[in-house]
């Protein structure tokens, strides 16, 4: 039985984003659907001595009401620059802040890509070869699309050899159920709940925060704190 999970691309997600990469064989990224503002598509959040805040990739919006994620562009470079100093000033206590920014500084410092979608998946692809998820990454353009939610995600699905999909429990209130049935699919709820807390850097602990965090204070340990990545 293959599993398969079909997403949007975020600017580097918090852990949920990456248990569920590594609990199905294919994730695909679904960056034709429309870009929407204030999501977590261009951003993310960090601890700081402030409490958590806000890193953003600034994108060219104006008169691009409709553009799809995989359509939009990244606004200049000083961001990437910006959001290294953040991420040093506010973890280089952290116990991993080394190992970890070996190879993520390079990231930031290096010429970003253009569009938006292969910037966040470069972040995703090198944080899951650290966490060893060796979960194949596609995208949703190398398959046909069909009209409808529910029958784009089924057909998404079929078209990689899936018979189980593993759907986030927000699109509970709009997948047509029988969409799925129909195509001998199996539909499953992934469940985010009962994370354990981790020692974190700056206050009260919270878990909306970008896996940067765990990493930085886990290293290799991130796995103790997630379900489906391993050692």
């Amino acid at each position: 039985m293959k599993k398969v999970a079909i997403v949007q691309s975020n600017y580097i997600p918090w852990k949920g984003y990456f248990d569920m990469i590594a609990a199905v064989d294919e994730f695909i990224l679904f960056d034709d659907m429309q870009y929407t503002r204030r999501d977590w598509r261009n951003r993310n959040q960090i601890k700081t001595t402030q409490g958590a805040n806000w890193l953003t990739i600034p994108v060219k919006v104006k008169g691009k009401y409709y553009q799809a994620i995989r359509e939009t562009e990244v606004e200049g470079t000083q961001w990437a620059k910006d959001h290294w100093k953040a991420l040093s000033q506010n973890y280089r206590r952290a116990p991993y802040f080394n190992e970890i920014s070996a190879w993520l500084e390079p990231l930031y410092l290096a010429e970003p890509p253009e569009q938006l979608s292969q910037l966040n998946r470069c972040f995703i692809e090198a944080i899951c070869t650290y966490l060893g998820i060796k979960t194949t990454i596609s995208n949703s353009w190398d398959y046909p699309l069909s009209e409808g939610k529910s029958e784009r995600l089924a057909d998404l699905c079929a078209a990689g050899g899936g018979s189980e999909y593993i759907s986030g429990p927000a699109t509970k209130d709009y997948i047509d159920r029988a969409v799925f049935a129909k195509r001998g699919i199996q539909l499953t709820w992934f469940d985010y709940a009962g994370y354990p807390e981790y020692p974190q850097l700056w206050g009260d602990f919270t878990h909306e925060v970008s896996i940067l965090d765990l990493l930085f204070n886990c290293g290799k340990n991130a796995h103790r704190n997630m379900r489906y990545v391993r050692s």
